[in-house]
């Protein structure tokens, strides 16, 4: 069975689907499982934010 890049979350990890949203000159990373992350203003620094969160 081939295995599609970046489609499917590994098993062995809890599911967490991250997003960010901008509100004025900040964005925040936010994920379905309730978690926030701080206010940022760099886009980079609140996607970093949530890629540490979904594996960490």
């Amino acid at each position: 069975m081939a295995q599609q890049d970046g489609l499917e979350t590994p098993p062995s990890l809890p599911e967490h689907r991250t997003t960010t949203m901008e509100k004025g000159h900040f964005c925040m990373a936010h994920c379905i499982c309730g978690w926030r992350g701080p206010a940022r203003r760099a886009r980079s620094q609140a996607r970093t934010d949530a890629e540490k969160h979904a594996t960490g």
